[in-house]
């Protein structure tokens, strides 16, 4: 059984699941503890990633409307996007490894 949580935004209503908008909450408090251990305003950061604070503050409070692109900016400014890209690369645990060696052929391997 999956619990959802339901999200209403302006003119629709979302089914997010439970899992989900508690990974966004999250990231979001990270995001926003990264922020200020930079000693970065949001002003700053809204800048620099060249988004508005509105989607900054989306951002940091977990609510899920900004785009993959516009996270990735955040992440860029605050120094952990690449952390955050590599803690998603497959080969870099056992599991992907060995299925790699199962399934993908030599020349695809990195």
């Amino acid at each position: 059984m999956t619990i959802m949580e339901v999200v209403s935004s302006s003119d629709r209503e979302a089914v997010i699941p439970l899992a989900v908008a508690r990974a966004l909450r999250v990231m979001g408090t990270h995001v926003s503890n990264w922020r200020k251990l930079q000693r970065l305003t949001a002003a700053q950061v809204a800048e620099r990633a060249g988004i508005s604070r509105d989607t900054l503050r989306a951002i940091e409070q977990g609510k899920g409307t900004a785009s993959t692109e516009n996270l990735f900016r955040v992440l860029r400014i605050v120094g952990i996007l690449d952390n955050v890209v590599a803690a998603a690369d497959p080969y870099q645990t056992d599991v992907g490894r060995l299925r790699a060696d199962e399934i993908l052929p030599r020349r695809v391997r990195s």
